[in-house]
């Protein structure tokens, strides 16, 4: 089943939750039709202001508005807020815990049509090492919108990383966000399979495949990386023989080293596979072909938890 891009959904959930809160603003950087904040300036647009490509004072802007009772909304790519505004938003957002939500939009290896430079496989590393922030990565369309309306009213920064394209839907309509905890989307005893974000959808597709030649692994999805009730995904992962995470990222800093960090201080250490970008720079190139050659397609995801299972033996 087909999803919505979640940059759609999250268009469509400002201009709902607009209707009900007078509070909602939405700075954009000149990149409306592509982060679909252009569906909140056509249906409201007394709350959408056009900064312009100044991803720096776009940060600075929303924290003055958010001084005065609203809670802004910035659209732009996640690179963007991620590299070249940093300094505003660690120094003006996290340090004092601004109500500033980032709709980092376009995130991860997939916008490499718009040139490796536009690409952001480091963000995760980046917002997790600042205090104060929450960082939330959807899986598909529903969750995206569930956890838009659960940031639209929390009290504190946010950073929401979106994906440009849709992809195989993971929830059902009637799934309910639950703030810091992991999901379980299938059992399996061979092993334990963490992923988050977009990926989730790959992920279970090779576990699909994976499945059919008799391998059975369970699947723990994290929307929500910091904060994270450790304790439950620490729950979740005792008793694994091996655990791979999976993440289109970084394998430094990200999913995995999360993962790695709480398993090294549990009374339960275990062997972490981590699946992402190597430390390397990733390229400009079509979607498939880039997540073919970094390993994230499902068939190559598949074929990297065989080999980790085959080690192992």
């Amino acid at each position: 089943m087909s999803t919505k891009a979640q940059r759609q959904v999250w268009g469509e959930t400002l201009s709902e939750l607009s209707d009900l809160d007078e509070r909602i603003l939405v700075l954009d950087g000149d990149l409306a039709t592509s982060t679909r904040a252009d569906i909140l300036a056509e249906s409201h647009p007394d709350r959408f202001i056009q900064v312009g490509i100044a991803e720096q004072n776009i940060v600075g802007m929303a924290f003055g508005l958010s001084t005065l009772g609203y809670r802004p909304w910035l659209s732009s790519f996640g690179v963007f807020f991620t590299h070249r505004a940093l300094d505003q938003v660690r120094m003006l957002v996290s340090q004092t815990k601004a109500p500033v939500r980032i709709a980092a939009a376009y995130s991860g290896l997939l916008n490499g049509s718009s040139g490796k430079t536009h690409q952001d496989i480091e963000d995760f590393a980046i917002m997790r090492a600042m205090p104060n922030m929450t960082v939330i990565a959807p899986a598909d369309a529903v969750e995206a919108r569930a956890a838009i309306k659960w940031a639209a009213e929390h009290d504190g920064p946010v950073y929401i990383r979106f994906a440009r394209d849709a992809v195989q839907a993971v929830f059902e309509e009637d799934y309910v966000f639950t703030p810091q905890k992991p999901v379980v989307l299938r059992d399996g005893s061979d092993l334990t399979v963490v992923s988050t974000g977009v990926q989730t959808s790959r992920v279970a597709e090779a576990l699909d495949s994976l499945e059919l030649e008799g391998i059975r692994a369970k699947h723990v999805h994290v929307p929500m990386l910091k904060p994270l009730d450790e304790q439950e995904l620490l729950h979740e992962l005792r008793g694994a023989q091996l655990i791979v995470t999976v993440e289109e990222h970084s394998v430094l800093g990200g999913l995995g080293g999360l993962v790695c960090e709480l398993t090294a201080g549990s009374q339960e250490p275990a062997h972490v596979s981590r699946i992402g970008l190597a430390d390397r720079w990733s390229e400009s190139a079509p979607n498939d072909f880039l997540l073919d050659k970094y390993g994230l397609s499902p068939a190559k995801v598949a074929q990297q938890i065989k080999a980790s299972l085959n080690t192992r033996k």
